[in-house]
């Protein structure tokens, strides 16, 4: 039987650690996944618009084998500015990838367009260094979902968007987990509110008893009618505390994408940046054969949907908000 971890979070897995900030002011925020340690990390993108900083470092043939955090961000180009907080205080703590007697932070960051929701983006110089140094010094291994961190601003097609986090724990005693940030293009819910990722839920963690019945899909209902294209993105993280190489990883976060497809409809459109970093943090020093590593990919794909799921079902109902938060929604 699949059990969640204890927390159902991406920090049921040995080592890692999330930090959030947020601003609800301008309806933005930053989300960290880091470690007391280097890690090793990959990612793939399947989205036709993505925002990112120093991801071509993570593939496979590339240089640098261990990074020091991963960030997501709202802000669109903006929040890439996050990473610049971050890296920050990683320089003071000494920490990054050693050229002579000098340490250079590594930080692979993605961003979502959160620009169209209402929030006051007005602002006189980029909040998003700030936030991003926040997050770092807030990094704990516990945290919550909803309207927080790099889901502070997300929308979905008919709802609220929002961050959720998910995990599930492995025969031979590691973890997966994930940690995403939703704002798609399409839903998450069908017309009743009903979670497209009803089959994968797990101790009623987004409400429960609420499958989709029948065939009420329609295209419409996302928000190419609302807001211009190219606005758009869900990005999130997988991890596990099993050893897996940078080409394993970058196999985990295209396999995990799976969640995405399986928790909003329309997924990876022209206009979404839709991008999943996968990260190892070798805590468990488990074998991973070939029947491990394929369950721990089809356990990822899992988690992405529950997490996205979570993240909109736990979103924060607000008087300003220009889309719903699911509770409201749903009733």
């Amino acid at each position: 039987m699949v059990q969640t971890g204890r927390k159902n979070l991406i920090t049921d897995v040995q080592g890692v650690l999330v930090g959030h900030a947020d601003d609800h002011t301008i309806k933005t925020g930053v989300s960290i996944v880091t470690s007391d340690r280097p890690f090793c990390a990959s990612y793939t993108v399947m989205g036709g618009a993505p925002g990112t900083r120093d991801t071509d470092l993570l593939d496979p043939e590339k240089t640098v084998e261990d990074i020091d955090a991963l960030v997501l961000s709202g802000g669109s180009a903006f929040g890439l500015d996050a990473a610049s907080g971050v890296s920050d205080q990683l320089r003071a703590q000494g920490r990054g990838f050693a050229v002579g007697a000098l340490n250079v932070p590594i930080v692979p960051t993605a961003i979502l367009f959160d620009l169209a929701n209402g929030g006051n983006k007005n602002w006189d110089a980029s909040p998003y260094p700030a936030l991003g140094k926040a997050a770092y010094d807030a990094r704990a291994d516990d945290f919550p979902l909803g309207s927080v961190g790099a889901g502070a601003g997300a929308l979905c097609g008919m709802t609220k968007g929002g961050l959720g986090s998910a995990s599930i724990m492995l025969p031979n005693g590691g973890c997966i987990g994930a940690m995403m940030a939703a704002n798609p293009i399409g839903n998450a819910v069908d017309d009743q509110g009903r979670f497209w990722a009803h089959p994968y839920e797990l101790n009623g963690e987004y409400g429960g008893g609420n499958p989709a019945q029948g065939n009420v899909y329609d295209m419409t209902l996302t928000k190419l009618g609302a807001l211009m294209p190219q606005q758009n993105t869900t990005i999130g993280v997988v991890a596990t505390d099993l050893p897996l190489s940078k080409s394993q990883l970058k196999r985990l976060a295209t396999a995990a994408h799976d969640g995405i497809a399986r928790a909003i409809i329309p997924a990876h459109l022209p206009f979404d940046g839709d991008l999943i970093f996968a990260l190892s943090t070798a805590r468990i020093q488990a074998p991973v054969d070939t029947i491990t590593f394929a369950t721990l990919c089809h356990y990822a794909s899992l988690c992405v949907a529950r997490s996205i799921a979570r993240g909109i079902y736990h979103a924060a109902d607000d008087a300003s908000d220009i889309k719903p938060a699911w509770r409201r929604f749903r009733a």
